[in-house]
């Protein structure tokens, strides 16, 4: 068993956004994402694998295959891994998302930025 707090992984940077590796177990990888106001997560997606992000704090938008969709603290999101992903940061507050990727595409996806 392994206990960790996503307190501990919520860094951020005024120059981009930081992602923070939590768990990276076999295929799986968890990892936090911070954004500080007007931050943003370029268009991507994540190839043979399925992405399930939850919203610790703030509020912001989702562009999934060109649609947008608004998310707030608690709120949950799946994004299958030949979806178009992309994540601004629209509100006055700092955002982390938890993310888990049920399959690490490639070892670039498991790595802190």
């Amino acid at each position: 068993m392994e206990k960790n707090s996503v307190k501990a992984y919520q860094e951020f940077s005024e120059e981009r956004f930081t992602k923070r590796i939590i768990y990276k177990k076999g295929e799986t990888t968890a990892f936090v994402l911070n954004f500080m106001p007007g931050q943003q997560l370029p268009v991507h997606k994540h190839p043979g694998t399925e992405v399930y992000l939850y919203v610790v704090t703030g509020t912001g938008t989702f562009i999934i295959d060109g649609q947008e969709t608004t998310v707030s603290e608690a709120d949950l999101v799946h994004v299958g891994g030949d979806e178009e992903l992309a994540f601004n940061n629209t509100g006055s507050e700092p955002v982390s998302l938890y993310v888990v990727l049920s399959k690490v595409p490639s070892d670039q996806y498991a790595k802190n930025i």
